[in-house]
């Protein structure tokens, strides 16, 4: 790995978009701290920002062969993470609203037709959440909580790592948890899905 520090931010990007985890791991460790320091300052939240940080590298690693980086690496590096973050706004203002909506639901015990719009608008951003999710996670999410399949069933279906299923749903949760907010309502989000 030191001989990998020697390389420029663009040898290192021809070598990730070759597939080369070296290479990767090396663009991480270079600009990480960076990163986290100017994603902290805007959240003010360290778990939130590590997590949104490592989902940005995942996509990265995901589409190291066709990732376009016009430009320099760092600048590449910091605006998918602005993205990220101004998304992450985005999802906690919608999520606080249906939040707040379903609060005000509960203290006025409104009719039954309030309730079901209400239910259908939770189940359809618990549904956004989910299709947002990178691929492998979805698909390991939707056969856990849909299919009701166990982590060895969706192991042999989908040809994967008994450990990489774990993995991916623990994440998938992680991510989904960080989005729709309080755990209370998490849990009625989850509730309503069965």
């Amino acid at each position: 790995m030191t001989y990998y520090k020697k390389f420029s931010d663009s040898e290192l990007v021809d070598l990730l978009r070759q597939g080369d985890n070296c290479a990767f791991i090396e663009i991480f460790d270079r600009y990480y701290v960076l990163l986290f320091s100017f994603t902290c300052r805007r959240l003010n939240d360290k778990e939130l920002s590590k997590d949104l940080i490592h989902d940005a590298f995942a996509d990265i690693w995901e589409k190291r062969e066709t990732v376009n980086i016009p430009g320099e690496l760092g600048a590449f590096l910091f605006t998918v993470v602005k993205n990220r973050i101004l998304d992450a706004y985005k999802h906690q203002k919608v999520t606080q609203k249906y939040v707040e909506n379903f609060q005000h639901f509960l203290d006025n015990n409104q009719d039954a037709t309030d309730y079901r719009v209400r239910h259908n608008d939770l189940l359809a951003l618990i549904e956004k959440e989910i299709a947002a999710l990178p691929e492998k996670m979805r698909v390991v999410f939707e056969l856990s909580r849909k299919e009701i399949m166990n982590r060895k069933e969706i192991s042999e279906h989908l040809g994967l790592p008994e450990n990489t299923v774990k993995t991916n749903m623990h994440r998938a949760l992680k991510i989904l948890r960080r989005r729709l907010g309080y755990c209370s309502f998490v849990s009625i989000c989850w509730s309503l899905l069965h």
